[in-house]
């Protein structure tokens, strides 16, 4: 696969948070896809994860985003590109500071997560790598479908506004403003 400049794809290439995240995310997604795993054995459970003691459903519940079609592709190429971007630039030099972050993360929306009834946290999580990036880079400006330019900073609302013209739930980008809210009063 070429990409821009003539160069070849490298997996090797990509930077290491992203390139575990995103690759474990595309494992989990086969792994359910050949149903060599349920997606009850992994989702968001509280009771399970604390009174079972089935810990890994903290991670793997945003590892998974639902079966293979454009949601799922529309997911993985945020994730891809925001985490990436964000490890290239901003935590360049810095993986220890980038995995605190993730870590840090998660775990907020986790904590929120623990208020309301969602079983899988990895669209706000990725949502939660778009707001951080947009912060950081307050002076790109951005196009959708050629349609409508705006700054990096409204990324997250006109995604937030995308998603209610399209009849989704807001919840999960909820849980990434949340975080998003309280990095940039930090």
């Amino acid at each position: 696969m070429a990409l821009q400049g003539g160069g070849v794809f490298n997996y090797h290439h990509i930077p290491s948070v992203t390139r575990a995240y995103t690759t474990a995310c595309l494992i989990t997604t086969a792994a359910v896809q050949m149903e060599l795993i349920s997606p009850f054995q992994i989702y968001f459970n509280p009771d399970l994860i604390f009174k079972r003691l089935q810990i890994w459903r903290l991670v793997t519940n945003f590892l998974y985003f639902g079966q293979l079609g454009f949601g799922f592709l529309y997911n993985m190429i945020f994730t891809y590109r925001y985490c990436r971007m964000l490890e290239e630039t901003s935590f360049r030099g810095r993986t220890a500071d980038f995995v605190f972050m993730f870590l840090f993360g998660g775990l907020v929306i986790t904590v929120f997560g623990l208020f309301v009834n969602l079983s899988f946290l990895g669209q706000a999580f990725t949502l939660m790598l778009v707001y951080v990036w947009s912060r950081r880079n307050p002076q790109i400006h951005i196009n959708i479908f050629g349609i409508m330019t705006f700054q990096a900073p409204y990324l997250p609302w006109v995604i937030l506004s995308l998603s209610l013209l399209l009849g989704d739930s807001i919840l999960l980008d909820s849980l990434g403003e949340i975080f998003f809210l309280l990095q940039a009063s930090m």
